[in-house]
């Protein structure tokens, strides 16, 4: 029947990545909290947390596993629930999706792979210190540190048209971002070439302010965008999650993405992304 994947973690990206591995003619297997997962057919769901490991029946024929769950404060969740018996089930090939928020700020210089963590942000130390857990797990995982995540339901597009965009204006401010298809596309190619140990920046090629991206949105809407506000007024009123949001400045470097796994960006940048994405939401 073909080789079957277990994906922890079928949130927002997940559930991209389960349909693109189904697309290749991988049996799926996923997880939530509840058990249940609308809109994912034929992919096998179980509930899994802390409290609840997965039955060896759900573990059955697994040789790929990725882990989309983030950490918290104790620790990494799938590790601590699961370790043990996914270091018994030995798959070919595991994956973990981290953050580029390890690496800090850069006062928007460039970071890469070899570039030392430093996280400023609370929930960045709690990636990094679960990125190092499965490092010292033995399993051999690909690590993918992700910029920003877009896509179709999650964009600046959404913000335009509920009227929830801010155009908030901090001078040399830059993000890093990457287009939740091109996520998928990355672990399909990783899984061509398997390069256990290795990690990955996944972003696209276009580093970018992000009142940028609100004023093209609102282009390709037809509407006028947001007024710009300075940041010394925006940073009075922002909440705490997104004044961390903006403590971090740096430019991504995603040359080993490219090369290493031989990946072509399906959306180099901020443009093609939310277009296509306002092109697949026309009636």
């Amino acid at each position: 029947m073909g080789d079957k994947f277990l994906l922890f973690g079928l949130g927002y990206t997940g559930r991209v990545v389960a349909r693109a591995l189904q697309a290749r003619g991988w049996r799926v297997v996923g997880t939530t909290r509840s058990g249940r997962a609308d809109g994912l057919p034929g992919i096998e769901v179980w509930p899994c947390d802390r409290s609840r490991p997965l039955p060896a029946e759900a573990l059955a024929g697994v040789t790929a596993v990725l882990s989309t769950a983030p950490p918290d404060a104790a620790g990494d969740p799938v590790l601590d629930a699961m370790g043990p018996a996914l270091a018994a089930l030995r798959p070919r090939w595991v994956g973990y999706l981290s953050t580029t928020g390890i690496y800090g700020d850069h006062q928007g210089g460039w970071v890469d792979e070899t570039t030392p963590p430093a996280p400023t942000q609370e929930r960045s130390r709690q990636r990094l210190a679960a990125e190092q857990a499965w490092q010292a797990s033995g399993l051999g995982p690909h690590i993918f540190r992700l910029a920003g995540i877009y896509g179709p339901g999650r964009s600046a597009l959404e913000q335009v048209r509920a009227g929830t965009a801010r155009r908030v204006v901090k001078p040399g401010q830059v993000f890093s971002r990457i287009h939740v298809e091109d996520i998928a596309r990355a672990v399909l190619a990783s899984l061509d070439r398997p390069a256990p140990g290795e990690i990955y920046n996944l972003c696209d090629d276009d580093p970018a302010p992000p009142q940028d991206l609100i004023a093209h949105a609102a282009a390709l809407l037809g509407v006028a965008p947001p007024p710009e506000i300075p940041w010394e007024q925006a940073a009075t009123t922002l909440s705490p999650m997104a004044l961390g949001f903006y403590a971090d400045n740096k430019r991504v470097a995603n040359r080993k993405m490219h090369e290493a796994l031989g990946l072509t960006l399906a959306y180099p940048g901020y443009r093609e992304g939310l277009a296509a994405i306002a092109a697949a939401s026309e009636p």
